[in-house]
C-alpha cells in the first residue's frame, strides 16, 4: 500500500484534487468533521498521513511515506534527501527579505553587517546572505516574523510573500527576492528505485495531468 503524506493547510484542497486525478481519492481529509491523521482511499490502494508542512519531506525522509506535497520553501530549508517529482504550479508564493516601510534600506546589500535578521526560514536566510557576502545575527523565530522589526528585535525579516497584504497591514517593504516556491510531488528515493510500477504510474498520471494545468 502507498502511503502520501499530504500539508494541513493551504495546500490541502489542490493536494487532495490532484491525486484524485491519478485515482487515489483522499477527499475524506477535507470533511469538517474529519479528526483521522491518517486516512484510507476510498480505492484502497493508498492512505494518506495528515502532518503539518515542515513534517512532509521528513515522513517521506525517512521512508513513512513513499510520495507526499510540499512547497520548494520547505525543500529549501530543510535540505533533505528526497526526490523533487514534478512542480504542481500551486501554492504560489515567494522568499523575501523585508524591513519597516520607514528605513532607509533599498536592498538586502544596504543592510548594516552583523545586524540580527528575523526568519522562521534560517537556512535560507543563511544561504542568502552568505552568498551576498554579508554577515548577519540570525534571530529564529516560529510565529509572527513581522513583529521582529516593529519591535526593533531586528532590521530585517525573511519570510514568506503571498500577497503582500501582511507586510503592508504591518509597516514593512519587501527588498529583495530570494526565490520563488510552488508545491512540489516529492518521493522517497529507496521505494522510487524498489518500485514496481504502482508509484511511478501515480507520478505520471500526475504528470500528465500537470502538462494541462500549463
Amino acid at each position: 500500500m502507498i502511503t502520501v503524506a499530504l500539508a494541513k493547510g493551504a495546500l490541502l484542497q489542490d493536494s487532495v484534487s490532484r491525486f484524485s486525478k491519478a485515482g487515489l481519492d483522499f477527499s475524506s481529509v477535507l470533511e469538517p468533521s474529519n479528526r483521522q491523521l491518517m486516512v484510507p482511499s476510498s480505492c484502497g490502494r493508498a492512505k494518506a498521513l495528515l502532518v503539518r508542512n515542515g513534517d512532509v519531506p521528513v515522513y517521506v525522509a525517512y521512508g513513512q511515506a513513499q510520495l507526499g506535497v510540499v512547497g520548494l520553501d520547505v525543500l529549501n530549508e530543510h535540505q533533505l534527501p528526497v526526490a523533487n517529482l514534478v512542480d504542481l504550479n500551486f501554492g504560489a508564493c515567494h522568499m523575501a527579505v523585508a524591513v519597516k516601510e520607514s528605513s532607509s534600506y533599498k536592498s538586502a546589500r544596504d543592510l548594516p553587517p552583523h545586524c540580527r535578521v528575523a526568519s522562521k526560514f534560517t537556512n535560507c536566510a543563511k544561504k542568502f546572505f552568505e552568498d551576498i557576502d554579508l554577515p548577519v545575527e540570525l534571530v529564529h523565530l516560529s510565529g509572527s516574523v513581522e513583529l521582529g522589526p516593529i519591535t526593533g528585535m531586528a532590521e530585517a525579516i525573511v519570510d514568506l510573500v503571498a500577497s503582500g497584504r501582511t507586510l503592508k497591514e504591518n509597516g514593512l517593504i519587501e527588498i529583495d527576492h530570494l526565490f520563488d516556491s510552488t508545491a512540489r510531488l516529492i518521493g522517497n528515493p529507496l521505494s522510487l528505485r524498489l518500485d514496481t510500477g504502482e508509484i511511478e504510474s501515480i507520478v505520471q498520471s500526475i504528470q500528465s495531468d500537470q502538462s494541462t494545468h500549463n
